[in-house]
């Protein structure tokens, strides 16, 4: 018995099986992050943030938004469906999900004062600053 041959085939058993499971969880993580929907900081003024969401193929009364405590969640039933008629093959395409995405929201964001405008599969939402935690010019006396 070598013991330094059987350590090594050990050693590269190990790292094959390591590097498998790593091919199995990034395949199986992609499909996780191809329901998340974009996320884009547009504009970041002194007084608001706001972020647009692609949700393509999502209608508007299929959209929820909730804010609790400093987390505002969107959540959006995605129901696509292509289908296609000729004289020689049907095909029938369809992709239904739900779609939740979670946005941690900066303790100067005045919580009563967030607006949703949905508008070609685009989610814009402006969040403004608390009146108090606003940016202000201090004269110098």
């Amino acid at each position: 018995m070598d013991f330094i041959k059987d350590s090594k085939d050990a050693l590269n058993a190990i790292e094959d099986k390591v590097e498998k499971s790593w091919e199995v969880a990034k395949d199986k993580l992609g499909n996780i992050v191809s329901y998340l929907p974009f996320a884009n900081m547009a504009k970041h003024s002194p007084n608001t943030i706001d972020i647009e969401i692609d949700l393509p193929g999502v209608k508007k009364e299929d959209i929820s938004l909730t804010v609790e405590d400093n987390v505002l969640t969107l959540s959006a039933t995605r129901k696509m469906k292509h289908e296609a008629k000729e004289e020689d093959y049907y095909l029938c395409e369809s992709s239904f999900g739900l779609i939740s995405r979670s946005f941690v929201i900066p303790n100067n964001i005045d919580k009563d004062k967030i607006n949703a405008q949905y508008e070609d599969g685009i989610l814009y939402i402006t969040f403004e600053k608390e009146e108090s935690k606003k940016a202000r010019n201090i004269s110098i006396k």
